[in-house]
């Protein structure tokens, strides 16, 4: 599910399970899913799994960026934030 853009990369829209979520660049917000570790967009009011080069796509047209680095820990510990 590759993220689109419109051809100003003023508005971008992702389609997940056959519905369309799409909003301004500039009100996407990226985080980190700490299960996961790995970025999300925040689209339309749902969390939308992104790749890292989609994330950094996202900034450069000024969505928000709230992302952080995550460790890996064994098995059954909380992972840590860095």
């Amino acid at each position: 599910m590759p993220l689109q853009f419109d051809a100003t990369h003023a508005h971008c829209w992702a389609v997940v399970d056959q519905a369309t979520y799409r909003c301004a660049v500039a009100d996407v917000v990226i985080t980190t899913n700490d299960a996961t570790h790995m970025s999300e967009a925040l689209i339309d009011g749902r969390r939308i799994p992104i790749t890292e080069a989609e994330a950094d796509a996202l900034t450069l047209y000024k969505a928000t960026d709230r992302r952080h680095h995550t460790i890996g820990v064994e098995p059954g510990e909380d992972s840590p934030v860095i």
